[in-house]
């Protein structure tokens, strides 16, 4: 009880107060949308993949947007709570370090796959096979990213005293980690060192490994790491992010 107590607190904190932000809801499910919309009909003319339309190319690439954003802007709450007091109330209190690492990683991993869940219900208009498996499948890929990149975020935030600090510094990491995941392009055709760049960046991993699920293994895109090295790739760089969390955390 020592440790599920405490870890299941936090993960409801954490979903009580975005939900109680009515304009985070709105913002994370608002601005993906936009997003899949706007460049989404705008490239729609020049590009060509068989009988894939960029809108189709694009849902996937905005799937992980979502996640990727939510998860890491979670990591918002560690500097907010540390200002009000609450990091170091729990850091004295006999709460064990992992409850409060997983704790705040599943929050924000939590709530980055119910966005995306919605966002994902949207497929079918797209003609994309969604079956009960493969929303199932892909939900649950979906959530080993967004606990991945949770856990990033939190080590980076751990350390950080400005909200405005962290910001600047995670858009500086997150748009070349997301547009270089083959989420906007596919690698066939770039620059031998761009196509390094992705070979190196693990949502690139994350992002072939939904659209495999999303298409049952056929997604119709070259140049893309199979599903067993993506999920490989995924459950590393997550068991990575959260050891040194965990270690972070430890040192305080």
């Amino acid at each position: 009880m020592t440790f599920l107590l405490p870890l299941y607190t936090l993960w409801l904190r954490e979903i009580v107060r975005f939900i109680r932000q009515k304009n985070r809801v709105f913002g994370a499910l608002g601005q993906p949308l936009i997003f899949w919309l706007l460049f989404g009909t705008s490239f729609s003319a020049s590009f060509k993949m068989g009988n894939m339309g960029y809108l189709e190319y694009f849902f996937p690439g905005v799937l992980t947007m979502i996640v990727l954003f939510t998860a890491i802007f979670s990591s918002f709450s560690i500097i907010e709570d540390r200002k009000e007091g609450f990091l170091q109330a729990v850091l004295v209190s006999p709460t064990p370090r992992l409850s409060l690492v997983l704790g705040k990683i599943l929050g924000g991993a939590t709530i980055a796959t119910l966005q995306a869940l919605l966002f994902l219900l949207l497929a079918p208009l797209l003609h994309i096979p969604l079956t009960f498996w493969t929303f199932v499948w892909s939900l649950k890929c979906l959530f080993l990213i967004a606990l991945s990149l949770t856990a990033f975020g939190f080590c980076l935030a751990w350390r950080m005293d400005s909200i405005q600090g962290f910001h600047a510094m995670m858009m500086l990491v997150l748009l070349p980690l997301w547009f270089l995941s083959g989420a906007f392009f596919p690698s066939s055709g770039l620059p031998w060192i761009l196509k390094g760049v992705m070979a190196i960046n693990p949502l690139t991993y994350g992002l072939a490994a939904v659209r495999h699920l999303l298409y049952l293994g056929n997604p119709g895109v070259s140049d893309m790491p199979s599903l067993g090295l993506s999920l490989i790739v995924i459950v590393l760089w997550g068991a990575i992010a959260t050891g040194v969390s965990l270690v972070v955390v430890k040192k305080h």
